[in-house]
């Protein structure tokens, strides 16, 4: 199989199945969040470093952690980012010091 070809639900499809081999999909989803905050750091290391290779692997490994969390309880992180989309897709707001900063909280 020729993983660099693969559709984003089909690579989506292979982390639920590999989280299922390991028996995360079992897991207490407390401590998968704790994962999910490490990954998280990752992602705020490879920012503070200005380095891309690891940005975009610790982007990437967040996003396994979040499918593995979301499976756990049930959902499916696309339905989740679905949901998210709704909410935001009609917000305003502006940018504030490179910070987008809904209207609400101005």
């Amino acid at each position: 199989m020729d993983f660099n070809n693969l559709e984003t639900d089909e690579v989506i499809g292979l982390v639920r199945r590999w989280g299922e081999e390991k028996g995360l999909d079992k897991a207490e989803p407390a401590k998968q969040f704790l994962k999910v905050t490490e990954e998280v750091g990752e992602v705020a290391s490879a920012l503070a470093r200005d380095n891309q290779n690891a940005l975009e692997d610790a982007l990437g490994d967040t996003v396994v952690t979040l499918i593995i969390l979301a499976e756990q309880k049930g959902l499916a992180l696309e339905d989740c980012l679905t949901v998210a989309y709704n909410v935001i897709k009609d917000r305003n707001g502006e940018m504030k010091d490179g910070v987008f900063i809904k209207s609400e909280d101005l």
